[in-house]
């Protein structure tokens, strides 16, 4: 059964840095995509960033305008593991970070609905 994992998360001041890491594990699989979703209290799941695998050698990231500029996501070595460098962080920016992946190449890459595993979340908050 395949699972991600997360870590990474953790309690940092506005300005600082955290670096969030997701590793699949439990079988044999092809991702197209790994992603980053996070919720924050009282607010529905949103789309932080993607990582695509497109060809062998193609790889293009998405990010939200939220975090465009202060977040980075990249593959971490293997291939089927990211990991998302987060900067400036801000108090907004307090959340349970969770890392998704999905095996299809149609369909938006912005929507919960589009991915077929999911960590079990990382809790990042940001001081003010």
């Amino acid at each position: 059964q395949i699972q991600l994992h997360e870590s990474g998360g953790g309690l940092v001041q506005t300005g600082g840095s955290l670096r969030l890491s997701c590793a699949a594990s439990g079988g044999t699989f092809s991702f197209s995509a790994m992603s980053w979703f996070r919720q924050g209290p009282g607010k529905e799941r949103e789309f932080v960033g993607a990582f695509r695998w497109s060809t062998v050698s193609s790889r293009t990231t998405f990010y939200a305008d939220s975090v465009k500029g202060r977040f980075t996501i990249s593959e971490n070595g293997a291939k089927n593991t990211v990991s998302l460098q987060m900067n400036s962080l801000k108090p907004e920016d307090t959340a349970v970070y969770y890392c998704a992946a999905r095996t299809a190449y149609r369909g938006t890459l912005y929507s919960t609905e589009n991915y077929d595993y999911w960590g079990q979340g990382t809790q990042v908050t940001v001081s003010s």
